[in-house]
Parts: structure tokens; sequence; C-alpha cells
């Protein structure tokens, strides 16, 4: 009799095996693989909080984590220590994307209810100020050597056929200019370090425009081809590569951004929020809302290959990664799913 099981082990382990299954920690019970690149170690629930999640914002040295509960209305703050939530902030309309600055002690809130960013004090989450802007406030990206926050605002829903690009000073916490761009869905946008190029996911025309963020001119505007509704994007600067998710078919997308050409494209987890590039890794994650990351593996600037699909939540398709603290952190909308308000914290494994 035990020899019999003792087969029947084997068999099925090998069946197992032979589908790929254990290599993509799909298996029940098997989300804690070690061979898996991310694990996971701690869930934080968010008892109450309903709809659909947008963006996180991080405090490193506080250990503070910032969601945006854009559908309830509040950002939500977890403390990374006990790893609870803290504080749930209201007196927001429709929160989107968030920055957190240390050297001030301020959180920047984009609201597209009424077209601003909020400031709040970072030590009792006061507000202190808003910075106005047209109206649709969601996206942003960052400059910190010139101090400067980019910001889409307009849109379709507003409406206005049309979208902007804001500057915003944030030594005065002050818009400087704003450019128009012809689309009405513009998405995510990433900024390189070393140049003063600023590439935007137009999301309705399936382009990549091409923005010098000091001039506040569009250079060019890039067709993905490959697939449509193109809305996160991550870069890896120093192999000159943007890092797009299409939602329709779900796929990643690899462009060069010297110009524009498509690298490769290969299928990924769909209804993804956020796409994150690990620079120290050397992968990507596309969390995906129907339940797992899919997780690429970058061979080289040209080369990509699926490493794993990491099983996560129904919902889970915003995330961001912390270098400083080895964690992916990734939210569960309760939006789509009915399910719980959650963040699902992963050890990045090497």
């Amino acid at each position: 009799m035990c020899r019999l099981l003792d087969k029947l082990v084997a068999v099925t382990v090998g069946i197992i095996c032979s589908t790929g299954l254990l290599a993509q920690g799909q298996t029940a019970g098997k989300t804690n693989t070690p061979s898996l690149p991310l694990i996971l170690v701690q869930t934080v629930a968010l008892p109450g909080v309903t709809g659909d999640f947008d963006h996180f914002a991080i405090d490193v040295k506080g250990k503070r984590l910032f969601l945006a509960g854009e559908d309830h209305k509040t950002v939500e703050v977890i403390d990374l220590d006990n790893n609870q939530r803290v504080r749930s902030l209201t007196g927001f309309g429709t929160p989107h994307s968030i920055l957190y600055l240390p050297e001030k002690d301020r959180l920047y809130v984009t609201d597209g209810a009424d077209g601003t960013v909020k400031i709040l004090k970072g030590s009792d989450y006061q507000p202190v100020d808003r910075i106005k802007l047209v109206e649709g406030a969601d996206s942003i990206g960052y400059d910190h050597e010139a101090r400067h926050l980019f910001v889409v605002t307009g849109g379709k829903d507003v409406p206005l056929d049309h979208s902007f690009l804001s500057k915003v000073d944030l030594a005065t916490d002050r818009p400087i200019s704003d450019i128009r761009i012809e689309s009405n869905h513009v998405e995510a946008m990433v900024l390189e370090h070393h140049g003063s190029r600023l590439f935007i996911n137009v999301t309705d025309k399936n382009e990549v425009a091409v923005i010098d963020r000091q001039a506040m001119k569009v250079n060019a505007r890039w067709k993905v081809g490959v697939g449509s509704e193109n809305s996160p994007i991550a870069f890896d600067e120093s192999g000159k590569r943007l890092i797009i998710v299409c939602r329709k078919p779900p796929m990643l997308v690899v462009m060069n951004s010297e110009n524009g050409s498509i690298v490769t494209n290969q299928p990924a987890a769909a209804r993804a929020d956020d796409v994150v590039y690990d620079h120290k890794n050397r992968r990507i994650y596309v969390p995906g809302g129907e339940g797992y990351i899919s997780v690429f593996s970058q061979q080289d600037a040209d080369h990509y290959a699926l490493l794993a699909k990491v099983p996560s939540a129904p919902g889970a398709k915003t995330a961001l990664l912390v270098p400083e603290l080895n964690r992916l952190f990734v939210a569960v909308s309760p939006g789509e799913t009915n399910a719980e308000a959650k963040v699902l914290i992963f050890e990045v494994k090497d």
C-alpha cells in the first residue's frame, strides 16, 4: 500500500512539474515557494474601504505607506512598523496620485474632482494649501532635481476632448506652465534623470508622447501599434527602454526610448494599473486584476522572458516597489470583486 501511495505521489508531482505550475507559483498552497521571485509576507486589511484604489506613495524613513482610495474619497495611511492602517484621511473628492516630500514633510495628493493638488502636513495630516489646476487632476511625475511636479489634468472624465500636462514648482507650491495634449485620455508618465524628456501614455490615440519638460513642448508622438489602451509605464533609463502595459489585449510592450521602435511584446496579466521595473534584479512586475502578478526577467535590453505568475488576489492591480525595504506593495481593490480591501506585502527575492 505504501509503495502504491509513493508511486501516486511521484506521478502527481511529475504532472505538476511538467505543466510548469510549480515554477509559476500557481499551485494551491505554494504561494511561499522559495523559488518564487516574490514571497507574500504580510496582508494588511482595510475594512470599510469600498471601490477602486489608485496609486501609492512611501515615506521610507517614517515607514509610512500612503494609498489613494479613489472611489472611497480617502487616503489610507499604513504604519509599516506594525503593518496596520493608522489613519483614513478624508477631505478628497477623487484622490488619484500621491507624492510625499520628506524634506518638507508634506503630502501632495491630486484630486480629480476639483482639479487641485492638496497639500497636507506629514506630521498631523492637516491641510495647509492647495494648488488649483484644471479639473481631472490625475497622474503625476516628479523631477527631484528641479523640484517640479508634473500633473495630468482634463480629459474625458471632466469632460473635455483634450488634456493638459501642468508643471508645478514645489519650492513655491505654485503652477508654472502647462501644455495642451490633443487627447481625452492621458495616463501614466516617466521622466528621464539624465535629460529633459518626459514620456507619457496617450491612451486613446495608442501613442507615447515625448515631451521636453523644460520647454514644455511635444517633440514626438510614437505609435504603440501592437496593442491598445496603453496605460501603465515604467523606464529602464540605462537600457534606453520604455516598459509599457496595454490592456487590449493584455500585454507587455518594450519600446526603444531613443526612436520609439517596438523591441518586443508578450502577453501579461490583465487589467493592470501599474507596471514596475526592478533595476536591481532586472525584472518587471505587472500586477493583474485577475489574481496574479506577471514577473518578467530582463535578459538584456532586447530580450525578456516570463519568469513566474505569482498569486496575488482578484482586484490586485496597483503596485509600488520600495527597494530600500526590499518590498513590493500591491493594493487589492474591492471595486470589481466585492472582496475586502487590503494591501499585500511581498518580499522581493534576489
